[in-house]
């Protein structure tokens, strides 16, 4: 089903006209549907169903607080890789005890965060990590809980910032040392080693990078067997694709369902971190043309919305559909660069796209609940854009629009000089 949809030419969220919200609030603005990210959430929950399992969504896709509290709602547990985002997991009434610490940076600080909170386990991604651990937890006389990233060297087939899993990205342990890791940090007094942990990248349109993947991490688990070192769980990451234009990614039921076979014989708890897969298509930014300008052969829609609201554009290439508020007949449909006012040539939302527009008119980018509010910043000092969440016929604001006072309200300037 699809939660932003139109009728009678009205772009509506769910039941509310998208014009509506944009009214009271203003654009740019972000919207988010509950329905659709519970129905992402429930896909994944259902096709599970007669294994053990726990779904922690991927935080960094997005952060927002009701997000996060919808989705803890229905049991979802999440993937963290800061204590940032810890901290507002807990205030999103999120159970630490279905939290899994990611990343490869993990401060003292953030360790003690970890341990303080009694989160389900530590992704540890070095030997350096690893002793950290062990040492933050003697002190505070605690065992900490870690599986061990393992880098399978797989080809994610996706776009090079967003691939995790080859030998030469900087996450995790190749195979053969995290081998030796694992038998090192069963003997640590604070370490209880409780699994094994993969991730290959992130908008993943096919099973063979995840299956490829997780035959190595089985391999691993075998060998380990055989050391007498026993595994509760295998966290196979995140990183399923949406579609933003022709991908064809495949659905929950068609990924869990050939991972769950793999797990036929094993007594092994399955983690997994959606977060694109999740969010992606239950949000939209939503934009006003400025301007039009026509300008050596090309014509350009000049909006309020830019890099900074949604980077993925300038960032990775990306491409995410636009579609008018309200649709126009295109009798004077014309190719556009969809660009916003930030003094960069990479500002723009959308190359060639074909819409028959006039200034005042509103457009949605689609795909834009992950990574979009989360990677914005204030760059060129414009304050970041509200967001607002759906449900049914509600409308609730989730975040105020930034004012220009609130970029420099923890600015100070120097003393004046006294001569």
């Amino acid at each position: 089903m699809d939660y932003f949809h139109y009728n009678e030419d009205q772009l509506l969220a769910e039941d509310v006209p998208i014009t509506s919200i944009t009214e009271k609030f203003g654009t740019p603005c972000f919207i988010y549907s509950k329905a659709a990210l519970e129905n992402n959430y429930l896909a994944y929950r259902q096709a599970f169903e007669g294994h053990p399992h726990l779904i922690c969504f991927a935080v960094k896709a997005n952060s927002n607080l009701a997000v996060l509290n919808v989705l803890a709602n229905l049991g979802a547990g999440f993937d963290i890789v800061s204590g940032g985002e810890l901290s507002r997991v807990l205030a999103a009434g999120g159970n630490p005890n279905k939290v899994i610490f990611s990343g490869l940076g993990k401060t003292t600080a953030e360790i003690c965060e970890g341990l303080d909170a009694d989160i389900h386990c530590f992704n540890v991604e070095s030997e350096a990590e690893l002793e950290r651990i062990n040492e933050v937890a003697l002190s505070k006389h605690k065992i900490a809980p870690v599986s061990i990233r393992v880098n399978p060297d797989v080809d994610a087939e996706t776009h090079p910032y967003i691939s995790t899993g080859l030998k030469e990205n900087k996450f995790g342990v190749s195979a053969e040392p995290a081998f030796e890791l694992y038998k090192r940090a069963m003997i640590m007094r604070g370490i209880r080693v409780t699994g094994i942990d993969f991730h290959v990248g992130s908008q993943l349109t096919s099973v063979g990078p995840f299956l490829n993947a997780l035959d190595r991490v089985l391999q691993m688990n075998a060998q380990l067997s055989k050391e007498g070192i026993s595994i509760k769980h295998i966290d196979i990451g995140g990183g399923l694709g949406v579609t933003y234009e022709h991908e064809e990614p495949p659905t929950p039921h068609e990924l869990v369902s050939l991972i769950k076979r793999k797990f036929s014989d094993l007594d092994l708890t399955i983690i997994i971190e959606p977060g694109r897969s999740i969010a992606a298509n239950a949000g939209i930014l939503v934009s006003r043309v400025e301007y039009l300008k026509s300008h050596e052969g090309k014509n350009f829609a000049i909006v309020d919305g830019a890099m900074n609201d949604l980077i993925r554009p300038a960032l990775y290439g990306a491409w995410q559909k636009i579609i008018t508020v309200n649709k126009a007949p295109n009798n004077n449909a014309l190719p556009y660069e969809v660009v916003g006012p930030i003094c960069e040539s990479a500002d723009f939302l959308g190359k060639n796209r074909i819409l028959d527009i006039k200034p005042g008119d509103l457009l949605a980018v689609q795909s834009a609940g992950a990574y979009g509010f989360v990677m914005s910043s204030n760059y060129n000092s414009r304050p970041r854009a509200p967001e607002i969440m759906v449900s049914g016929n509600q409308i609730h604001l989730i975040r105020d629009r930034e004012t220009v006072a609130d970029l420099f309200s923890n600015e100070y300037l120097l003393p004046v000089s006294s001569k």
